[in-house]
């Protein structure tokens, strides 16, 4: 049987099996509650503390400031309301490229009678400090962007823009799950909180976590048990913090070894494939080391997801939170890229166990595969 090769790991990451062995061995042992005092309870409370400890360890902040969610939408939806809902008017600044996840929760509280400024990403592919400098009002209470574009790889100039939020005294929400495992991520003193999600870095899926700031103060959406500091009521998934405690351990020890080896292979992917002509790549914006968004001129890009299939290679057209849908990518479009175009497009985002040999092989699967669908137009 043919050997599937699969670059869609901005949708999804296989499990570590270094991740694995840990889930397992906690569920094998897991037997009490953390927020129970006896013995059994209180070793699950050590083995949690352990696990936010070698999180916060790896970001470089204090323990207290992580708390475990189900992973990244909920940690948006968490951040960016117990932020905005703490005011009874107020605006906000995020840009029209965001994940669904920041996108439609904003969209949620304009309906509510917020305020928000969806700034252009524009072909760049990323909103630039001195775009949300002069976006900026007396009212302005939060500011939410994504340090990495899922779609695209284009990364954000988050120092920049901390340092304006930290000058300006505007909290400042960051979507960190795009760029968590691609490339090193440290917090600038301007970002007031970040989000991340566990199954983008060979973690298990439903679980992830957020940074939060402890001057930040944040009016609870949730209410509940008093689990994770009052911030986040219900048992944790204890087996699944482990995992994902795991794969930041793998991380804070490869971290630069994995850059470099995605880079080197989206590097060689790009050139193979945009050597075919009638190729271009999707944001001008320097991207992170693992996505490229490639137009393919003349070819519908459904038609080419499902071709692809066929011969062996999965990729995708987007997230995979709308990709279900037919329409062209909202990303894409509010990029000003024009609909022809935006049709056509495919994401190829490579992980840390992607060989070069599949990379050789997904490049003669796409070039065989393109050539044929122009040929038969």
């Amino acid at each position: 049987m043919r050997q599937r090769i699969y670059l869609d790991y901005n949708a999804t990451t296989p499990l570590d099996k270094r991740v694995l062995n840990a889930v397992v061995k906690e569920l094998q042992n897991e037997a009490g509650n953390p927020s129970s005092i006896h013995y059994h309870g209180q070793q699950s409370r050590h083995i949690l503390e352990e696990s936010r400890k070698t999180i916060a360890d790896y970001l470089k902040v204090r323990h207290q400031e992580i708390i475990f969610t189900s992973g990244g939408t909920e940690g948006a939806f968490l951040l960016i309301n117990g932020v905005i809902r703490k005011e009874t008017m107020g605006h906000l600044i995020t840009s029209d490229a965001e994940h669904s996840a920041v996108y439609q929760t904003v969209k949620q509280l304009v309906e509510d009678g917020y305020e928000a400024t969806f700034l252009p990403a524009g072909e760049w592919g990323a909103v630039k400090p001195e775009a949300i400098k002069a976006a900026i009002r007396p009212d302005t209470k939060l500011i939410c962007l994504m340090a990495a574009n899922n779609e695209t790889g284009v990364r954000t100039d988050i120092e920049g823009i901390a340092a304006i939020a930290q000058q300006t005294h505007i909290p400042f929400i960051v979507d960190a799950v795009g760029i968590l495992g691609k490339e090193t991520f440290t917090i600038p003193p301007g970002v007031t909180a970040a989000f991340f999600s566990g199954h983008k870095v060979h973690a298990p899926k439903g679980v992830g976590f957020y940074f939060c700031r402890q001057s930040l103060k944040l009016k609870s959406i949730m209410v509940g048990g008093s689990q994770e500091f009052n911030k986040r009521p219900g048992t944790e998934n204890l087996a699944g913090i482990v995992g994902l405690s795991e794969a930041i351990r793998i991380l804070s020890e490869g971290q630069s070894q994995f850059t470099r080896h995605m880079s080197h292979l989206k590097d060689k992917l790009e050139l193979g494939i945009l050597s075919l002509g009638d190729v271009v790549i999707n944001g001008t914006g320097p991207r992170i080391a693992n996505t490229t968004n490639l137009s393919f001129t003349g070819i519908d890009g459904e038609s080419l997801i499902m071709n692809l299939d066929k011969e062996g290679l999965s990729v995708s057209h987007g997230s995979a939170c709308t990709s279900g849908a037919l329409e062209p990518s909202r990303v894409l479009i509010n990029m000003g890229i024009p609909l022809k175009q935006a049709r056509s497009a495919i994401r190829f985002s490579i992980g840390r166990t992607t060989t070069e040999a599949e990379i050789d092989e997904a490049i003669l699967i796409v070039r065989r595969v393109v050539e044929k669908m122009r040929h038969a137009k």
